[in-house]
């Protein structure tokens, strides 16, 4: 009975162990890749000026914006990140800590590239009726992957150094040749503008110098008050991006201020260049407290826009990515509805 007691006991204690440290691995390791990999509702993601790039080579969506950071998804509803992705060069202009606003990915030539506004808040480049303007500027970071690094490259700037500029996004023209469109902030103009400069043909600088495309005070629909208290076109403009309805015709939406609400419009090239002349369009594009738009298709072929909605919560702005389906099939940008993925 002893014996026979003894080796149950142990055969039974080496059975425990293995069940009990075999699960306890196991475990382990499940809430390791658990904690490796979090993911989110888009709707519960805090931010600015969201952009996605749908990646055909992957099958995969990729979102960034303001903040640098970079999310993936394969169903546009559940995200996972953020990544770090940039590598920027801390001798650069940029210094060794940049704000990174409005990031932008962009596929091009088997290339991944990556069109950002970088901030130097240590470097003041001028003072414009009290207010101190930084250094800030849109630049452009490349990659192999959509998932970076994205690094620089060669050219130490691409505008210039004593204007203030940002939100750059990427066109090619009629002329096949690729360009930047940009914003010279409102900061020291006191009459923001959108622009338009050539890139070198595989992005590493540019070229010659910028052409002005259309002035904030050009917008029929944004409105602000004067220091005298009289009604007057808003100054901003902020987030241009350019895309063609299914008849060729060549928009802009870009994104100002009706008083204190965030709103975004359009305009469209008569021409059907970047030169236009850009007529504006009367009313606003997008419901009342959205803005910042891009637009890109789906894997399944629809066409939809992403934007931020905006909302201020105890002095700080709450921005959160939201999506619109959009019909390009005539001769306008139309926003159908929400899209829930």
């Amino acid at each position: 009975m002893v014996k026979l007691k003894s080796k149950f006991t142990l055969a039974t204690f080496i059975g425990l162990l293995a069940v009990l440290f075999g699960g306890f691995f196991n475990t382990s390791c499940n809430n390791t890749t658990q904690k490796q990999i979090s993911y989110t509702p888009i709707d519960s993601i805090k931010l600015s000026d969201p952009c996605i790039l749908a990646d055909s080579a992957s099958q995969t969506y990729y979102m960034t914006g303001t903040g640098g950071k970079l999310w993936k998804s394969k169903d546009l509803k559940l995200w996972e990140g953020p990544f770090i992705v940039t590598e920027t060069d801390s001798n650069s202009w940029m210094g060794p800590d940049p704000m990174i606003w409005a990031a932008e990915l962009h596929a091009y030539k088997d290339k991944y590239y990556y069109f950002a506004t970088f901030t130097n808040r240590d470097v003041i480049i001028d003072t414009v009726a009290g207010n101190k303007i930084e250094r800030r500027a849109s630049h452009i970071l490349v990659s192999d992957s959509p998932e970076g690094p994205y690094k620089p490259m060669k050219d130490p700037t691409y505008l210039p150094a004593d204007k203030p500029t940002l939100d750059g996004t990427f066109w090619i023209d009629t002329d096949n040749k690729p360009y930047m469109i940009y914003c010279y902030e409102w900061l020291q103009n006191l009459n923001g503008t959108i622009e338009k400069i050539e890139l070198k043909p595989d992005l590493s600088g540019s070229v010659d110098e910028g052409k002005l495309l259309f002035k904030a005070s050009d917008s029929p629909w944004s409105r602000e008050k004067d220091q005298d208290g009289n009604d007057v076109p808003n100054k901003v403009t902020d987030g241009p991006y350019l895309f063609k309805t299914e008849t060729g015709k060549l928009g802009m939406i870009w994104t100002s201020w009706i008083y204190d609400v965030y709103t975004q419009g359009v305009a469209y090239s008569e021409s059907g260049t970047l030169d236009g002349p850009w007529i504006q369009e009367e009313d606003p594009i997008t419901p009342p407290n959205f803005g910042h738009g891009m637009l890109f298709k789906t894997f399944d072929g629809k066409t939809l826009m992403s934007v931020h909605s905006h909302k201020e919560i105890n002095g700080h702005y709450h921005r959160v990515p939201h999506l619109f389906e959009v019909d390009l099939s005539g001769d306008q940008l139309i926003i159908k509805k929400p899209f829930h993925p």
